[in-house]
């Protein structure tokens, strides 16, 4: 079956899918900043390069999409119906480098936590609050001062579009110090 849509189109919609900072990423980053956790993110040092990295719990969280990282169970996780085997290959792939980084993480002492994209789309505040809990359970996690799940993923994405702005803006300020237009 042939594509529907352009070889340049689907390289743009490729392009397009972030590795970092994913909407349920900030998603949860925020959320347990709120909590009081402090937290590393991008750590490369440590295998499978976690998303979340609480060094003084010594555990690391892993915010899986459902699709590429396969979620058993979850309608995401369908398989794309035009070149099966290529896909299927990827998938694999994807698997196996997740139960590799997850069992290296373990032998270096590491806690390993996986959150997956279906939960926090169904309840946020109940997968924050359960992973809030995992970490650390001496705390009161009050759910009352956590907001919705639709808010928290449009402050977040509010946060990367302000982001996007105030980098535009020092670009603009820089070329007007030298006399240049701002290509932005």
């Amino acid at each position: 079956m042939a594509d529907r849509i352009s070889a340049k189109q689907r390289s743009r919609n490729m392009a397009r899918v972030r590795g970092m900072n994913t909407k349920p990423e900030l998603a949860v980053r925020s959320l347990l900043h709120r909590m009081g956790f402090r937290f590393r993110v991008g750590v490369s040092s440590l295998p499978g390069s976690p998303d979340i990295v609480l060094p003084r719990y010594r555990t690391v969280i892993f915010v899986h999409g459902c699709f590429w990282h396969r979620h058993q169970g979850c309608k995401r996780a369908s398989m794309p119906s035009a070149n099966r085997s290529a896909w299927t290959r990827k998938f694999t792939a994807t698997v196996e480098r997740d139960q590799f980084a997850r069992e290296r993480l373990i032998a270096l002492g590491w806690r390993v936590l996986t959150v997956w994209e279906c939960d926090l789309l169904k309840d946020l505040k109940a997968a924050v609050i359960e992973l809030g809990r995992a970490l650390d359970s001496s705390r009161d996690l009050n759910p009352d001062y956590l907001p919705s799940n639709k808010r928290v993923l449009e402050t977040a994405e509010e946060r990367m579009r302000l982001e996007c702005n105030r980098r535009e803006q020092q670009i603009t300020s820089r070329a007007r110090g030298r006399g240049r237009r701002c290509r932005v």
